[in-house]
């Protein structure tokens, strides 16, 4: 993106914000864009692009991650400021929350000294309304001389005379004149610093009177950058001096003093431009959090919600739904069959598209439902907001093992794809915490081992009864539980073992609660299940016709048997599994073809019992595994090797390759572990 602002008279624009302030709301007010629009910090974890026209002007529109400064102290906080400075677009929204004013304006203060253009976006003006919080904006534009709008995104208020005001800066041939004044000691080291800069020429992507003020504050990014160079030597001569000399003046270190500087003339603009009337009353958020932050409550009604989650996602997505899209498929199927018959199409031709491709595809189909339920109830609780209070009460339990509380946050957002939890770590600030996060993370139960727990759960407990709740959902749940459990037990071990390194602190903002709406909930639903169709239409339906070829080859064998090459690659690999009681070439081939995509276990299934038989897949799958073994099955899906898409994560958040082939070989065994536990334990209890 470096070369973005060069493409004839496109304007580019960059979104920057602290985490929760609007931005994607208004992301997608500008572009039309489908971004999910999250009421929880950590909603962008990387940068995204998008564009649109205003009045014949083609735009461009970059949504920076959530920050809170232009330090170094996580990668989103690096992504941003880099775009910012080295990327440098026509202008830069910044993105106030206009509730929480004071603690927004210190990013503002730092962009400003990067020397951007910058037009600053006051959203979320109808809760500071409700707040009875009134913003002189013509008092701060004037104190900051920028261009301040109001907005209020989610209602598309504000947003042309944003764009107008973005536009006309943006071609502006000046930029913003505005300076904090440190003071004369500070002032004075910032311009020695800066001379020996120019005179050293370390620095040609950064502007040097940023870079010397970023040195003061002890920048770690900067200094490294510094000592990349040949010239470093004068630069960090100087700089001891000038902290030295600082330190005396001033009477501390100063990078201390300079975030004060920044924080009083934050205040001084607020405490000139806003009025907020006091209330005594108890807000609605307040009285909620009571009870949902609670210190001994909170961890259990966040168990009670995700339980009620599964139930709903099992007893309606999976049993209802989802046995409505089973009749439909299963007809579908037949019908195709009798047409190709008809036609007098080979025997083989017909067995592949019916037993192939309609059964490999609708084997996984049939769970779309319950996909897209666990979606829409997930979307409800984080444009709640309460996805955020959840994060917020693992945070001290995550601590006292050792953990990150931000840990929390990925672990949650993992729980819809491993990929995505993996690239929010970058919210952490120290590479431990950032490493052991991201190895974790693979335990936890992503939305494509779904299907294999619905088939599983259906066939064996789906209309039994524990206590007054679905067996199924129970099960389900248990398996989230345990994938949890998991990831914190390998953490508190990587923590102690294998990562040292300097503990951090855990900074999350609580949204207030609000009201979901239909437009964001079902965005979020699509946009997450989306991706599961897309994974049916290109990777499972690939294995599937692999699948299919390799269980009809050599010619002239009967199709899915064990005869068949499919079946003498399965025969390989299933007596790994006799342990852990599902020691047959089917399932041997179905963990293989699961390396790929997690969903692939349940089609693979369907592909190689349709071709051996004319059972369904339940009824097949009823005959070949015991509830027992159908657990010890789930478990070891639920631990073993991440799927491709989520080891290739690592590869690049790790930047090692040694630590994606460890993430690979640990989880295996782990899984192997795992379901030989739960066979070998069940068959001592009498259960098998």
């Amino acid at each position: 993106m470096s070369n973005v602002n060069n493409q004839g008279q496109d304007l580019v624009i960059a979104l920057a914000g602290n985490p929760n302030c609007g931005k994607t709301s208004l992301f997608n007010a500008l572009t039309g864009s489908k971004q999910h629009v999250g009421n929880w910090p950590g909603v962008t974890v990387e940068k995204k692009e998008g564009r649109f026209k205003f009045e014949g002007r083609n735009i461009i529109v970059v949504d920076l991650p959530g920050t809170y400064s232009l330090g170094a102290y996580s990668e989103d906080e690096i992504v941003a400021r880099d775009f910012i400075l080295k990327s440098k677009p026509d202008v830069v929204i910044n993105v106030i929350d206009s509730s929480n004013i004071e603690r927004n304006l210190y990013l503002t203060m730092q962009i400003l000294e990067t020397g951007a253009k910058m037009v600053l976006a006051f959203n979320m003006m109808d809760e500071a309304r409700n707040k009875n919080i009134e913003i002189n904006i013509d008092k701060i534009s004037k104190s900051l001389n920028v261009p301040v709008v109001a907005t209020t995104a989610t209602k598309n208020e504000g947003i042309k005379e944003l764009i107008k005001q973005a536009i006309k800066i943006g071609d502006s041939k000046q930029h913003n004149i505005f300076k904090i004044n440190y003071g004369k000691d500070i002032e004075n080291e910032i311009r020695i610093l800066t001379e020996t800069f120019d005179q050293s020429s370390v620095t040609k992507e950064y502007p040097t009177q940023w870079a010397s003020l970023k040195l003061l504050e002890g920048d770690e990014y900067i200094k490294k950058y510094v000592n990349e160079n040949k010239n470093h030597e004068n630069i960090n001569n100087t700089l001891t001096k000038s902290i030295e000399n600082l330190i005396v003046k001033i009477g501390y270190e100063p990078d201390a003093f300079i975030i004060d500087k920044r924080y009083e003339l934050i205040t001084k603009i607020a405490s000139d431009s806003v009025k907020k009337e006091q209330s005594n009353l108890e807000s609605t958020s307040d009285k909620i959090d009571k009870w949902t932050t609670h210190k001994y409550l909170g961890i259990p009604i966040f168990a009670v919600v995700m339980f009620l989650m599964y139930q709903i996602a099992m007893i309606f997505g999976n049993g209802f739904l989802g046995g409505l899209v089973d009749t439909g498929f299963s007809a579908f199927g037949d019908f195709i069959g009798v047409i190709l018959a008809s036609m007098g199409a080979p025997v083989l031709l017909q067995s592949f598209i019916t037993d192939g491709i309609v059964g490999g595809l609708g084997s996984v189909f049939v769970f779309t439902p319950m996909i897209f339920t666990m979606y829409f109830l997930i979307a409800i609780l984080e444009d709640s907001g309460y996805m955020a209070r959840a994060a917020y009460i693992m945070d001290k339990f995550m601590n006292s093992i050792g953990l990150h509380g931000k840990t929390a946050v990925s672990l949650i957002i993992s729980s819809g794809c491993n990929v995505a939890g993996i690239m929010s770590t970058r919210t952490l600030d120290s590479r431990k915490d950032r490493m052991i996060a991201i190895l974790i993370n693979p335990f936890v139960s992503c939305s494509a081992r779904l299907p294999v727990y619905a088939l599983f759960a259906g066939a064996f407990f789906t209309g039994r009864k524990i206590w007054l709740f679905d067996a199924g959902g129970v099960i389900v749940f248990g398996l989230y539980v345990l994938g949890i459990a998991v990831a914190i037990l390998m953490g508190k071990f990587l923590s102690a073992k294998v990562f040292k390194g300097e503990e951090s602190y855990f900074v999350m903002e609580l949204p207030p609660y609000r009201i979901p709406t239909a437009k964001s909930v079902f965005i979020h639903m699509w946009e997450k299940s989306s991706h599961f169709l897309k994974k049916m239409s290109t990777i499972i339906l690939g294995l599937v016709i692999i699948v299919w070829i390799l269980s009809n080859l050599p010619m002239g064998v009967t199709p899915g048997t064990k005869d068949s090459l499919i079946g003498s690659l399965g025969s390989i690999i299933a007596p790994i599994f006799n342990l852990a009681g599902f020691g047959t070439w089917q399932a041997g081939v179905s963990l293989i073809t699961g390396l790929a995509a997690k969903e692939a276990v349940v089609s693979t299934l369907g592909t190689v019992y349709a071709a051996s038989n004319d059972a369904s897949l339940t009824a097949a799958i009823q005959q070949a595994f015991t509830p027992l073994t159908s657990l010890a099955f789930m478990v070891m899906t639920l631990l073993y090797c991440p799927c491709a898409a989520t080891i290739g994560a690592i590869r690049r958040e790790t930047n090692s390759r040694k630590w994606a082939v460890i993430a690979v070989i640990y989880t295996c065994v782990i899984g192997w572990v795992g379901g030989v536990l739960v066979y070998q334990i069940g068959k001592l209890l009498g259960y098998n």
